[in-house]
């Protein structure tokens, strides 16, 4: 059984009741709200751009170039874009994938990344499957001096054989040593039913880590010489963490460079990991700290930073980001992530000492995504994209 969220809830929300209503949510302007244990901070979602809706949004992104402007990834296969302000009036499509790509499932355009040096030389990349069988790692570049990309640029990095339509991951991110990380889910069905999030000789089930700068002879990328499995007769070169079953959402700590994944669980537990090189997260051998098959042996494996159960309706995590922003100093050094079905938003200290409840918002929470300035947007799939407003009482 699935527990990705479109295959959870949102792919099937005109035919089944999955998680709580938010049809009185839409284009409201407070999305529920918490306060601080000493009353003094009261915490809401606000809806960021209230001229601007979206199709399916899954991911929030900036370039970080200057220019203030925010791109948001829709399901269907197109990006968007359009300044960063509540007065915006118009989001115009800089790529158009939509009759190049399947949609079924929890499949479509699922993530993109822009080169550290987008703003010289228009590369950026995304994560889509052109059809059921198969994700695409592509990069594009961006016409000079314009708000659109060239459909015609297209040059394919990775074709991923995908064996089934659901976890497919697809979070693209550069890391601060400039190298494109891609965040895969296992192939998907059940239960990983061909274990390939611990067979380490395809690329499901893994974060990979590849040089878009310096590619190798007969491939469009190069194999960073430090990838800890290089060389080995049963990895491919280009992992760096495998043993994940859906990891959705995944970030860079600006301040500490850590790499920060929620991976989706399977009947029980979800988990948020902190990712390092050469790890083992444990699927399908374990959901969270949960025995889920084999001889339950926890030997090199990486425990989660932090998980939580079902059993208070929380059902499918998205993973978030640490706030560096300067707009809400409550969310400052804490990770924030949601669920997708439950609606309910969290702040988690980095240390998982504590991890404090901040929203039940009642949406379906697809993304999380930063802008130019760190400040933090909620992608929720009612086509809103909400920000967080911190008030003082």
């Amino acid at each position: 059984m699935s527990r990705f969220p479109f295959m959870a809830c949102a792919f099937f929300l005109l035919i089944c009741a999955c998680g709580t209503d938010d049809s009185d949510n839409e284009g409201g302007n407070n999305e529920g709200q918490t306060e601080n244990p000493d009353n003094s901070i009261t915490l809401e979602l606000v809806n960021a751009f209230p001229n601007l809706s979206f199709n399916q949004p899954l991911d929030l992104q900036s370039p970080k170039d200057g220019t203030n402007r925010i791109f948001i990834a829709e399901k269907i296969g197109l990006i968007r874009v359009f300044s960063n302000g509540p007065n915006v009036q118009q989001a115009n499509t800089f790529l158009d994938l939509s009759g190049n790509l399947s949609t079924d499932s929890e499949q479509g355009l699922l993530g993109m990344a822009f080169h550290p040096n987008f703003s010289s030389n228009g590369y950026f990349y995304v994560c889509y499957t052109p059809n059921r069988s198969v994700s695409y790692i592509s990069r594009f570049t961006a016409t000079p001096n314009s708000g659109t990309a060239d459909n015609n640029s297209e040059l394919v990095l990775l074709e991923i054989p995908q064996p089934f339509t659901n976890h497919n991951g697809g979070q693209l991110a550069f890391g601060p040593d400039g190298l494109l990380y891609i965040a895969m889910g296992d192939g998907g069905s059940g239960g990983d039913p061909d274990n390939n999030a611990q067979n380490r000789s395809n690329l499901l089930g893994n974060i990979l880590r590849i040089d878009v700068d310096n590619p190798d002879s007969g491939r469009n990328y190069g194999i960073p010489q430090d990838n800890p499995f290089i060389g080995q007769a049963v990895s491919r070169d280009e992992i760096y963490a495998y043993g994940l079953r859906n990891p959705w959402r995944m970030s860079f700590d600006v301040e500490t460079g850590s790499l920060w994944t929620g991976d989706v669980g399977q009947d029980e537990v979800e988990e948020i990991d902190v990712i390092e090189s050469g790890g083992n997260y444990g699927w399908k051998l374990f959901e969270g700290t949960r025995c889920f098959s084999g001889d339950c042996d926890t030997n090199g494996l990486m425990p989660p930073v932090f998980e939580y159960d079902h059993s208070n309706g929380d059902l499918s995590i998205t993973g978030g980001y640490v706030y560096r922003g300067t707009q809400n100093s409550s969310l400052t050094g804490k990770y924030i992530y949601g669920d997708f079905v439950s609606g309910r938003i969290w702040a988690l200290a980095l240390d998982a000492s504590s991890n404090e409840l901040l929203l039940s918002s009642g949406l379906n929470i697809a993304s999380f995504g930063t802008d130019d300035n760190q400040e933090l947007y909620v992608c929720a799939f009612n086509g809103i994209i909400y920000r967080f407003r911190e008030t003082m009482n």
